[in-house]
C-alpha cells in the first residue's frame, strides 16, 4: 500500500499526471479543487472510489483520493470547527482511520491549534484500531516557544502515546526539528526550506518492512509544480 501526502498548491487538475507517476493507492492533497473540478477539467474518472473532500473555498480545500484498489468513504462524524481537517475511514487494501490534514498558518499563544485539538475532538475515532495521520501540519518544533499551547513538540508526543510515530523520523533516525530533507520551500528564491508536511502511522508499521520517499526539490520546486514536495510511505497491504 502506498499512501502520499502533498500539497499541491492548487491547480491540480494540470498535476494530476505527476501523481499518478507516483503510483499511489491513497493521496491526501491539500489547496486541491472540489472533486468535480477536478473531473471536469481534467477528464480523469478512474478512481476507484468516490473522492472525498472537504473545504470552505470549492477551488481551494483538502481532499483524499483512491486508486487501483483502495476504498474509503468520509467518516460520519465531521467537526465543522476544524475545516482542514477529513476524518476518512479506508477499508483497503488494508483498513484504518486516517485523519488528512492541512492546517493553517497563524498559531497563537493560548489556542493549542487545528491539529492538536483534533487529536481530542477525533480520539475515539483515532483509537478504534489502525490510525493514520497525514498531511500539511504547516509546522515544525523550530517554531516551538516557551509556553505556547501549540508547540509541535506537544503534538508529537500525543501521537507518540497514541502509539502513532513520524513515519519520515522512523525511518531516518533523525531529531524532530533536525530533518535533513525538506518539504516546503517557501521562498525558493531565497533557499528558505522547512520540514511541515509528516505521516503519523502506527509504530508496528515502522518496526517491519516499509519504505518512506521525501520528493526532490529538482522534480517538484524548480519545476514550479507546487512549493511543497510529496512525501511517499510504502507498507504492507495487511
Amino acid at each position: 500500500m502506498r499512501i502520499v501526502a502533498w500539497n499541491c498548491r492548487g491547480g491540480f487538475h494540470g498535476k494530476l499526471d505527476r501523481l499518478l507517476d507516483l503510483k499511489p493507492d491513497i493521496a491526501i492533497i491539500s489547496e486541491c479543487a472540489q472533486p468535480e473540478v477536478l473531473m471536469q477539467k481534467s477528464g480523469f474518472r478512474a478512481f476507484s472510489a468516490p473522492p472525498v473532500w472537504t473545504g470552505r473555498d470549492p477551488q481551494r480545500g483538502l481532499a483524499v483520493f483512491f486508486f487501483g484498489d483502495a476504498e474509503g468513504s468520509i467518516h460520519n462524524v465531521i467537526a465543522s470547527d476544524l475545516p482542514g481537517i477529513l476524518p476518512v475511514e479506508v477499508t483497503a487494501p488494508r483498513r484504518f482511520n486516517l485523519l488528512a490534514i492541512w492546517a493553517p498558518t497563524g498559531l497563537c499563544k493560548a489556542d493549542p491549534g487545528p491539529v492538536c485539538r483534533s487529536l481530542d475532538v477525533y480520539r475515539d475515532f483515532l483509537t478504534r484500531g489502525e490510525a493514520v495521520l497525514a498531511g500539511d501540519f504547516n509546522h515544525n518544533v523550530r517554531w516551538d516557544k516557551p509556553g505556547w499551547a501549540s508547540n509541535f513538540r506537544e503534538t508529537a508526543g500525543i501521537l507518540k502515546g497514541l502509539g502513532l510515530v513520524s513515519a519520515y523520523h522512523a525511518s531516518t533516525g533523525e531529531e524532530f526539528g533536525k530533518e535533513r530533507a525538506y518539504t516546503h520551500y517557501h521562498a525558493p528564491q531565497n533557499q528558505a526550506p522547512y520540514h511541515i508536511d509528516y505521516i503519523f502511522a502506527p509504530r508496528a508499521w515502522t518496526e517491519g518492512c516499509f519504505g518512506l520517499d521525501v520528493g526532490s526539490r529538482e522534480d517538484w520546486i524548480d519545476s514550479r509544480l507546487s512549493d511543497h514536495v510529496p512525501i511517499v510511505l510504502d507498507v504492507a497491504d495487511a
